[in-house]
């Protein structure tokens, strides 16, 4: 038997766009009342809010928006409270907002530093505590909207479900992009952690895991675009958004559910001796090649990262194909050469 929304609320991060937006319809064409929390909406999501205004006159379901930067905990808090002062409860929360490693947040973009000026990297270098964005965006915002969310839930005494969005890349691997695939995995591991809520207090848990989505961030990105040619295979963002739907009314799911989406097909991932993935649409045929640009670069200049020595001096930006930091050694840095600790321009 299969639950009903009518007359339930849910909260959607990133609900202003893609895969997000697809599950937001799908709540609202069902009678789930839905506040999206994003940074911004999408024409097509903006005439939700026309179309389903929240109150309606007739008493169906309708739709908010709350602006949201959901690396910020007052942000994400205040949008959570705008749904309870709205809907006095909210039954399905899905943290959805995510970053496909964006250059701006890479691994292989370094924070910008006096040293490493070149940079197009917007995490801080100087934060304390140090931090990457598009972990903050993937696994820690996810964490914080959960805690809020089954806080609400215990103290309540009520049910609830939780819908990730994860990625087929939280059991897979990619050198390409390896904060996306670390965020995953973390998240993937989150959502198996917390599955025992489901029959012990009546709280769902679950994660979709999709391949490679037809969504913005593919031709809006110059990065990612070039990942994409004639054969690309994409799957269709309403595809992974009807599995969501699956998550929220399918009772045997929730209890740390990964349900993978590939093109025309789904499947539960088991915990342990998971199949290899088949069907199609797993992962664009670019990223190879971005791979091979990658590690030409990696073997021509190396990776610029600014290092302190502990030989009590500052190095500047260290080469890493070039550099062995050992005091008793002579080695060349970009702009400097130490023999013995002694430290000289070049």
């Amino acid at each position: 038997m299969t639950t009903s929304v009518q007359g339930k609320s849910a909260l959607v991060t990133g609900g202003g766009s893609g895969i997000n937006l697809c599950f937001v319809r799908i709540l609202l064409d069902n009678g789930c009342s839905v506040l999206i929390a994003d940074l911004k909406l999408r024409p097509e999501a903006q005439q939700l809010l026309k179309q389903y205004p929240f109150p309606s006159v007739d008493g169906k379901a309708g739709v908010l928006f709350q602006e949201t930067d959901v690396t910020s905990w007052p942000q994400l808090t205040a949008a959570w409270k705008k749904a309870l002062e709205k809907f006095t409860t909210v039954d399905i929360v899905v943290p959805g907002a995510g970053l496909f490693e964006p250059q701006w947040s890479s691994f292989w973009e370094p924070p910008k530093t006096e040293s490493n000026e070149d940079s197009v990297s917007r995490d801080n270098a100087n934060a304390e505590p140090g931090h990457y964005a598009v972990l903050d965006v993937n696994l820690v915002s996810p964490i914080r909207l959960s805690q809020l969310a089954i806080g609400h839930w215990t103290k309540t005494k009520q049910k609830g479900c939780l819908v990730h969005v994860g990625s087929m890349a939280g059991y897979l691997a990619g050198i390409a992009t390896p904060l996306y695939f670390a965020s995953k995995h973390g998240l993937h591991g989150f959502v198996r952690a917390l599955g025992e809520l489901r029959d012990d207090l009546g709280i769902r848990v679950s994660c979709i895991a999709p391949g490679a989505v037809e969504t913005p961030l593919w031709h809006e990105d110059p990065t990612k675009a070039v990942m994409l040619d004639e054969d690309t295979v994409l799957i269709d963002p309403l595809e992974v958004a009807r599995g969501m739907w699956q998550l929220v009314v399918n009772p045997e799911y929730g209890n740390g559910t990964i349900l993978e989406v590939t093109k025309g097909e789904t499947r539960v991932v088991p915990l342990f001796n998971a199949p290899v993935p088949t069907g199609e649409g797993i992962m664009v045929p670019g990223y190879e090649a971005s791979k091979d640009a990658l590690y030409a670069k990696l073997k021509t200049e190396g990776l610029e990262v600014l290092i302190y020595a502990h030989i009590g001096i500052f190095i500047d930006t260290v080469t890493f194909t070039d550099a062995l930091v050992r005091p008793d050694l002579c080695f060349r840095l970009r702009h400097k050469q130490v023999t013995g600790g002694t430290i000289t321009d070049l």
